[in-house]
């Protein structure tokens, strides 16, 4: 690994991490990704980089001091990307602490390791617009406007945005008081096939591809076959009356509004933070808001179903105790600075992921 530039990636095995694996990777760079001891066997989305000369796999605990301050010291980075985190927004309600552990305390760790033995080193912090909570700004030339910007207050709404809120002030902190190099990157909603299961916008493409293989092995049924209870469906179990139907689609608030984009692009972003003169935090996002319902619709179309809502049942338990009703924000900053602007628009995301999951197009 010498004489390349070298990255560190904490969280290199999750969706943000891999495909900034693959583009550090293509850059040329030397990375080193570290993995807690628990997920050294999940790196299905790294899996066709295991072999490359340029990617080093270590364990390590973010929630460690002492765990993060071995690696940060023994690899003297030239950049750090902290992609690891506990992100669910709903599960963060039921481990709360937990969720500061490796939210908050994961970063901090990472900022003090790099301020004690690699002051040299570039910062990346993956902040959240879940940090603006239900705040906004309104648009000044179009009334009625609603979106959030780098000056939009902070509100945040769940124990995940105010771990990540706690992390965003102590990069600003570490940033003025000790000139460590870090920037935040506010990240608004970005999906992508390689997306995790929990998360709603996979949650609805995998329910597809599984619902049109029941169809194609069932198709000489009625189309109406499907019942409204909380079943798991098994593929090839038709030798029941239960084989010969299909649950519904179980979600909760269908009128969310997010700013929806694709962690490719986002990823880019990230890279070009670090590559800047000054370290800042960055709104990283597309400016188009779609609803849960939007996503729905977009997504069954693809399957030739109209009406969506047929097939969807609205369960409570997938309701947060405080909802975030609209998210949509306004990059300039990012797009003036950075130059960055998002290449993949909603309606790819959306077919990028149901075709995926339809085995349309391979894996990634």
């Amino acid at each position: 690994m010498k004489d390349k530039k070298k990255a560190i990636i904490f969280g290199i095995t999750g969706q943000d991490g891999s495909y900034l694996c693959d583009l550090l990777l293509k850059k040329g760079y030397a990375v080193v990704g570290v993995v807690r001891r628990s997920s050294v066997s999940n790196t299905g989305r790294i899996k066709s980089h295991l072999d490359d000369s340029n990617l080093k796999l270590v364990e390590g605990d973010i929630s460690d001091f002492v765990s993060v301050s071995s690696v940060v010291d023994s690899y003297q980075a030239d950049e750090i990307y902290n992609l690891a985190a506990q992100s669910h927004v709903k599960t963060s309600f039921d481990q709360p602490i937990y969720t500061l552990e490796v939210n908050t305390q994961g970063p901090l760790n990472i900022l003090e390791a790099i301020r004690k033995d690699s002051s040299h080193s570039k910062f990346y912090q993956a902040s959240t617009s879940e940090m603006f909570g239900n705040s906004y700004t309104l648009g000044d030339r179009v009334r009625g406007v609603k979106y959030q910007d780098e000056k939009t207050p902070l509100v945040p709404q769940s124990p995940y945005a105010i771990a990540k809120l706690a992390a965003h002030h102590f990069v600003d902190n570490y940033r003025k008081s000790y000139g460590v190099f870090g920037c935040s990157g506010i990240l608004f909603n970005h999906e992508s096939e390689r997306r995790g299961e929990l998360f709603v916008t996979r949650k609805i493409t995998q329910w597809i591809a599984k619902f049109s293989l029941w169809k194609k092995e069932n198709s000489i049924l009625p189309n109406d076959l499907i019942f409204d209870k909380e079943e798991i469906y098994v593929p090839g179990r038709t030798s029941t009356t239960q084989g010969f139907q299909f649950p519904k689609l179980r979600l909760g608030n269908l009128d969310a509004f997010r700013d929806w984009g694709h962690a490719e692009d986002y990823v880019r972003a990230m890279w070009l933070m670090l590559q800047q003169e000054v370290a800042d935090d960055y709104v990283v996002a597309t400016g188009e808001a779609h609803s849960v319902r939007d996503f729905l619709k977009e997504a069954f179309e693809l399957i030739n179903i109209k009406n969506y809502e047929a097939y969807v049942t609205i369960d409570p338990k997938f309701y947060r105790p405080t909802e975030v009703d609209y998210l949509c924000g306004r990059a300039h900053k990012s797009k003036a600075i950075l130059g960055w602007k998002p290449e993949i628009d909603f309606k790819s995301l959306v077919g990028r992921m149901v075709n995926h999951d339809l085995g349309i197009e391979p894996d990634v």
